[in-house]
């Protein structure tokens, strides 16, 4: 796509009034001032998670910026990714924050008939990678204060990276929000839900298992201990905390499958059939309602893990479970809240509330840096993830024509 204002940089740049500059290499952008043309350009970043998300940081940090907005980057390690974090309006008093992440998921092995990094625009439908998850929220919101007027409450933007591994990348920002003495006084994490407002979602603990046994040949398999029948024992236990589940645990009916959910998603073991195998892994989740502990489900699977090592009466015999990165909290904001009956105020028909089954950062912003979170964005969760991704024209529009409405009530302030 061309710059949609360029010149060099040594040459006088005259703007007509309103606009602002963002400076991508030796080429500059001006606030579009619209959703379409921005999220146009969000797309050609490929953000896919493995990737740098810095050039498309630095873009909007420069629109931003020319918005008059007080910017914060916090970068990680290798400095190749960052989380965004920016003030338009007062600093010394809570405002309203827009949350949404930047990267998105692979297009790796998946069958395109459009152009995954190029946005197509056919039959009322914006296709490419992030159009739903969730670029079109961020070119939402980064639209929305370019075009904002004097604020007398603040608006925040947050932006983060690793999103979809896991939500990793966020919590350097949430760590930071936790620690501030002033932090937003409501969090709206733009996800894709039809413009409906969300209340709930599950949390998840995901953990890598790994069984060692003692290797010997087949022929003499009963003088080994088999890593691969350890590892079915075990996910044996875990099939069996399932059934519980479903049939007797906790239920909120609220969500397509109403009750926490235990799943095995990858196994791997042996070297070859005469083998008894030494090792075996897998990977599990746990996916609780919010009346469930995830951390007892996962002592309970501990100590089933401590009774088939002694099981097999072989010294070397062990089973390792180690939770990962790729974990967090649930999202549980009561219907009453205040939050809620905020932003129904912003969107048409948010008569009422509903839960998704998909994760998102809303639970570490509410439960870890104790901000009052929804989630509420444009396009639906069906659409992401697969190939020809897409969001609706119509869904943008109403995202706009919520922000819109916070822009009014941040320039009256709330």
């Amino acid at each position: 796509m061309a710059p949609l204002f360029r010149r060099r940089l040594t040459r006088k740049i005259k703007l007509p009034h309103g606009s602002v500059l963002a400076r991508e290499g030796n080429r500059f952008y001006r606030c579009p001032m619209d959703t379409l043309t921005l999220l146009e350009k969000l797309i050609t970043f490929d953000t896919t998670s493995w990737n740098p998300n810095r050039d498309l940081i630095d873009l909007l940090a420069g629109l931003l910026r020319g918005a008059g907005a007080e910017i914060t980057l916090i970068p990680d390690e290798s400095g190749g990714k960052a989380n965004l974090y920016a003030t338009l309006g007062p600093t010394d008093i809570p405002g309203v924050a827009l949350s949404g992440h930047t990267d998105v998921v692979s297009v790796a092995g998946q069958d395109w008939t459009k152009t995954p990094f190029g946005m197509t625009r056919s039959g009322g439908r914006l296709y490419g990678r992030g159009t739903c998850d969730m670029k079109g929220f961020v070119a939402a919101a980064v639209a929305a204060a370019c075009r904002a007027p004097t604020l007398k409450t603040p608006l925040h933007l947050a932006f983060s990276y690793d999103e979809e591994i896991g939500c990793i990348g966020v919590r350097s920002l949430i760590d930071k929000l936790a620690a501030a003495p002033i932090k937003p006084r409501f969090c709206i994490v733009g996800e894709p839900t039809s413009m409906q407002v969300a209340t709930g979602h599950k949390g998840k603990i995901a953990a890598r298992v790994i069984c060692h046994g003692v290797e010997g040949h087949s022929a003499l398999a009963p003088f080994a201990t088999n890593a691969i029948y350890m590892a079915t024992d075990l996910i044996a236990v875990i099939r069996d905390i399932q059934k519980q589940a479903e049939a007797s645990g906790h239920r909120d009916d609220d969500y397509d499958v109403p009750y926490t959910t235990l799943h095995v998603g990858t196994v791997n073991a042996g070297t070859a059939l005469n083998i008894v195998p030494n090792r075996a892994e897998f990977l599990f989740e746990i996916r609780p309602v919010a009346e469930d502990d995830p951390l007892a489900l996962l002592a309970d699977i501990r100590t089933a893990a401590d009774r088939i090592v002694t099981r097999t009466g072989a010294a070397k015999a062990a089973i390792e479970i180690t939770p990962s990165a790729n974990t967090y909290p649930g999202l549980a904001t009561a219907p009453d809240a205040e939050v809620v009956s905020f932003i129904k105020t912003l969107v048409d028909g948010a008569n009422e509330t509903i839960k998704v089954a998909f994760g998102t950062e809303g639970g570490l912003f509410s439960g870890v840096a104790d901000i009052p979170t929804v989630v509420c964005g444009p396009g639906a969760m069906a659409q992401a993830h697969k190939p020809d991704e897409f969001v609706h024209e119509d869904q943008l529009r109403r995202c706009d024509a919520m922000m819109d409405r916070l822009l009014e009530r941040l320039a009256l302030g709330i």
